[in-house]
Formats: structure tokens, C-alpha cells, sequence
């Protein structure tokens, strides 16, 4: 019986994919109801390669994640359905055909299936974790996940970054977009960008948005065919030292992402001091209509860095961004006409995706203690900054990568070392 969204091609739950779903707005009404009535707590436990956590019907989670090692970066990929509460794996799926790593990623279809992007390799899962499809991609590249149009059709690309370990003379190639057929995977359409991009994809109903090393473009799927908006490609990298952006979050009539994504493949279990651009890391804003360019910075420094988008409430009208580097996160005002000013900042080492809470007002984001090696869960007040809860997350790794709602005051999170827990 399918629980397909009618509007977004995915299983209707309150997490069927990473960020939510493919606006990347990283928010579910009621994600923290009740949080500060009762005592939070944290159970966690050893997932290596853990990349996200996705939610299908109700008490059916399931974890996706790599292998870690091997040899020239070959590595294959895994998914698992593990006990909402417990962590306890159900049921585990490994071995899955990849290829060059970079973290992949795993979505509810809207037609039942668990759809799985990894290295070069897409796999299509029952929802017991039988493998029914795979399919090889065209690159011999990471294809750093995938979206899901409103008829279901899948959309990935290649990731045109510099990966972990890779020699100087690493050269990115091009973009090419693709359109996969859901039930059998196989390419129906493809549009090759005049850019690399490194961030992951988002789309608006049938409008697809790549962030390219340089510039925006936009892409328009009609049913069959994807047509690239050659009027649109706004430039956002124009300061000496900026390096490139990141994943888009399609919002208020706009993209919102980070820049300074240069030096990320440095990670060493923390970000922190790890950036290499010497301008300062800025929240860009591309205005959707008039594809005008603006830059925000979110705290001045030099060699600042993030690997992930800005969380943006539309209903309070406030963007948080973050530099990962140099340990801040940072809220601004949106203006009726756009512009940003500074509302709050805090020091935190905050270097994963982040939730939003738009009823409570409420978002989780991440502390790394690096004294002591530990990632925290810290949720605070969107508008004020103040923290409400800050817990120990039993992941001795900052978190880069992608957080979950979960079910009965529940919110997950992952790292390459642990998957956790945080309820009330």
C-alpha cells in the first residue's frame, strides 16, 4: 500500500529522506514537542561509516552507512533497520556495490522501495532490505547522493570535489546531471553543467538547483526530458579567497547555502581548524526571480569552513549559519526584502546538518569538545539562541553529516564512528 506524497515523489513520514526532503528546509512541525517537561536522554552505539538515518512507516528506521578502508578508496555501502529506541540492528544489508568514497545516501520512495546512492552504484531495496535493482553510473566518481522528483524519478550527480587522500594534481570534471527511471534505474535523461559541483542537489516540485563550484544553475525536469535554464547562472564566487558553496535550502523565495567549502576534505574527526580560504565564510542568498547574488558574513574570520547547509525559518524570518573551522555558529534577520542582519552568535563547534522545530521555535544543532573528544547534542531557541539541552551524543567524532526525526520525541544523529539518540 503505497503512502506516497503526492507533492514530493517520497514516503509521506516525518523523515523519508536526508534533510527532510528535497527543499533541504532540515524541518518538521512538532520534531521537539515537549522537550524541557521531562529528562532528555542519550543512548548511542558504534556504526562505523554511518552516514543518516531516514524513517519509512511507523517504527520502521533505517540507517545507511559505508565501509571504512580498503584499498584506493574503493569501498562498498550498507543499510541497516534498527530499533527506533534501542539502536539494536533488525535487520542489516551489506556489501552494496559502490565505488570512490563519499558519503552517499538512502530515501523512502513513494512507491515502498528504499532507494540507495553510493560511490557510483544506485540501488533499489524492498523495504526488508532485499536488493531488486542495481545500477552502475556513468563516472568513475562519488555520486554524493540524489533527489526525488514529484513523478517519482530519481535525480543524482557526480561530485566534482577534492576527495580525502587525493594528490594535488586531482582535477574535477564537469557536473552531469541525471535522471534515473525509478523501477529500473536506467538513465532517461542527462544534462552535463559547464562547472563541477560539490554540493548535493535540491529541487522545488519539478525545478532542480545545482550548486556549482562558481555559480547557480537550474535545471527544469517536463516529464521527459531536463532542460537546463540557460538564462539563469548567478555567480556567488566573486571575493578573492572565497572558495565554493554548499548544499542549497530553497527558501523564501530563494537559495540560501554556505561558501568556504575548501579544505573539507581535510576532516580529521573535527573541522575545526582545518579551513584554508582566506576570505571570510559568508550565507549566500540567490534570489530565485531576479537571480541577484548576496553575501552575508557569519563572523569575519579568515580560513573559515563548512561542508553543510544553513537552517532557515521562514515563519520567524531568521537564518542560522555556521564556519565549522573557526567554531561558530551565528543567527541573522531576514528582511521583507532579503537583506540580513545579525541577530545572535555563540562559540560551538557545530559542523553537521541541522533540524528545525517551526512550531516550538526550537533547532538541534552539534558541539565537538575538543578537549575531550566527544560531539554533544545541543538544542536552543531559534530566535533568542539559548540553550535549552546539551548532552553528550557517545560519538568521540564531530558529525558532518545528517540528523533524523524520529517518532515519540525522538531525534537521531549520526557520525562516521556512531549512530545516537536523543529523546525525552
Amino acid at each position: 500500500m503505497s503512502a506516497v506524497d503526492p507533492k514530493s515523489g517520497y514516503w509521506s513520514s516525518s523523515w523519508p529522506a536526508e534533510d527532510g526532503g528535497p527543499l533541504r528546509q532540515q524541518s518538521t512541525p512538532g520534531a521537539f514537542a515537549g522537550l524541557g517537561t521531562g529528562e532528555a536522554r542519550v543512548v548511542s552505539r558504534d556504526a562505523h561509516g554511518a552516514t543518516m538515518v531516514i524513517r519509512r512507516d511507523a517504527g520502521e528506521v533505517f540507517l545507511t552507512g559505508h565501509s571504512v578502508g580498503g584499498e584506493a578508496g574503493e569501498q562498498t555501502s550498507w543499510v541497516e533497520r534498527i530499533d527506533s529506541n534501542t539502536l539494536e540492528v533488525l535487520n542489516r544489508c551489506e556489501g552494496l556495490a559502490g565505488g570512490l568514497a563519499w558519503p552517499g545516501g538512502i530515501a523512502a520512495h513513494g512507491d515502498g522501495s528504499l532507494i540507495v546512492v553510493f560511490g557510483r552504484h544506485v540501488h533499489r531495496l524492498t523495504n526488508d532490505l532485499e536488493i531488486e535493482v542495481t545500477a552502475e553510473l556513468p563516472r568513475h566518481r562519488p555520486y554524493n547522493s540524489f533527489v526525488v522528483l514529484p513523478d517519482g524519478h530519481i535525480v543524482t550527480k557526480d561530485f566534482g570535489g577534492r576527495l580525502p587522500g587525493a594528490a594535488d594534481s586531482f582535477v574535477a570534471e564537469n557536473c552531469e546531471v541525471l535522471v534515473l527511471a525509478p523501477s529500473t534505474l536506467e538513465i532517461v535523461a542527462r544534462v552535463e553543467l559547464s562547472e563541477p559541483s560539490i554540493a548535493r542537489l535540491s529541487v522545488d516540485g519539478n525545478t532542480v538547483y545545482v550548486v556549482g563550484d562558481h555559480s547557480l544553475f537550474r535545471l527544469e525536469w517536463n516529464g521527459s526530458s531536463l532542460e537546463l535554464d540557460a538564462t539563469f547562472a548567478p555567480r556567488y564566487r566573486t571575493i578573492e579567497g572565497q572558495t565554493y558553496g554548499w548544499d542549497a535550502v530553497i527558501a523564501l523565495g530563494a537559495a540560501w547555502f554556505l561558501d568556504n567549502g575548501g579544505g573539507s576534505e581535510n576532516y580529521v574527526g573535527t573541522f575545526r581548524g582545518q579551513g584554508i580560504s582566506p576570505a571570510p565564510l559568508h550565507l549566500v542568498r540567490v534570489d530565485l526571480e531576479t537571480a541577484d547574488v548576496s553575501l552575508t558574513e557569519i563572523c569575519g574570520l579568515p580560513n573559515g569552513m563548512v561542508a553543510n547547509p544553513p537552517l532557515i525559518d521562514e515563519r520567524r524570518m531568521i537564518a542560522v549559519g555556521f564556519d565549522s573551522a573557526n567554531g561558530i555558529l551565528a543567527a541573522f534577520d531576514i528582511d521583507a526584502d532579503g537583506s540580513t542582519s545579525p541577530r545572535w552568535s555563540v562559540e560551538q563547534n557545530h559542523g553537521s546538518h541541522m533540524i528545525l522545530d517551526p512550531t516550538s521555535g526550537l533547532f538541534l544543532s552539534a558541539h565537538h569538545d575538543n578537549d575531550r573528544w566527544m560531539e554533544q547534542f545541543v538544542v536552543r531557541e531559534i530566535a533568542s539562541g539559548r540553550e535549552v539541552v546539551r548532552l553528550d551524543s557517545g560519538s568521540p567524532l564531530q558529525s558532518v553529516v545528517f540528523p533524523a526525526v524520529g517518532e515519540s520525541r525522538t531525534v537521531y544523529a549520526c557520525s562516521f564512528s556512531t549512530v545516537s539518540a536523543l529523546s525525552w
